[in-house]
């Protein structure tokens, strides 16, 4: 739980005032001997940690996403598998899992999202980085339309979907092959765009190393980079950038 929603459950008598008292004064995280969960990080920065899956041991899973879980209210986690799905869904029956993003989530019902989040790919290939953006963004609050398959090899569907791309508050741009996807639209927006290099691409494109030259290298303004394929990163920038526009956008007219 975030200041704001404990103090919303004193003020509704949900909570008691030792009772928050208590939870502001506990430690800022739960030693697990093989982990230490961050279970104040949503307090400091807003938003709550996250479980990065790849690699860790079922047990180990398992238990931080049901401490979380308890802790929150929701959890999410990045690059899962199927059989982690299953695993965890046996001790948390509300979770979901998305295959093409590898996401592993739960989520509070009714969450409010707002703002705007432009996430673009250059092809369909690159699906499955920028859902991991997307749906980071949306667990984060931030409201994503998504506009995939307008690569510059065909230039007239970026332009067809401009009006959506320039109205949001910042732009994900993940592409493959030379990623050129980001210099493009950083030349026809006023607002921050996020590159996202994807590992998509024939031998040449090393993995997604000739896309992440491109970006770091593009002579486009307000572009930002972050590593290849992490979409989850792009995502999370967004959501703070999301945040502020929001935030400017219910300041008082002067």
């Amino acid at each position: 739980m975030d200041t704001h929603e404990i103090l919303e459950k004193v003020r509704a008598k949900d909570m008691t005032v030792e009772e928050a008292e208590g939870y502001f004064r506990r430690k800022p995280f739960v030693d697990m001997g093989y982990a230490r969960l961050d279970t104040h990080r949503e307090i400091r920065s807003g938003f709550p940690e996250v479980v990065f899956c790849s690699g860790k041991a079922d047990e180990h899973l398992l238990d931080i996403y049901e401490t979380l879980y308890k802790e929150n209210g929701e959890v999410f986690g990045t690059r899962a598998s199927e059989a982690q799905y299953e695993l965890v869904r046996g001790r948390i029956p509300e979770i979901t899992y998305d295959p093409v993003s590898h996401i592993l989530k739960a989520e509070k019902e009714g969450k409010r999202r707002r703002g705007k989040i432009a996430v673009c790919t250059a092809g369909t290939a690159d699906i499955p980085v920028a859902e991991e953006a997307a749906q980071a963004a949306e667990y984060f609050g931030g409201r994503v339309e998504r506009i995939y398959d307008v690569g510059v090899s065909g230039l007239h569907r970026l332009l067809a979907s401009l009006e959506a791309i320039q109205s949001a508050n910042c732009i994900v741009a993940a592409a493959g092959m030379e990623g050129a996807l980001a210099s493009v639209i950083g030349g026809l927006v006023d607002k921050p765009v996020i590159a996202v290099p994807t590992s998509v691409g024939y031998g040449a494109n090393f993995k997604g190393l000739s896309a992440l030259l491109t970006m770091i290298n593009s002579c486009a303004n307000g572009i930002a980079v972050v590593n290849i394929d992490n979409g989850y990163g792009a995502g999370y920038i967004a959501a703070q950038i999301n945040r502020l526009g929001v935030r400017h956008d219910e300041q008082p007219n002067e």
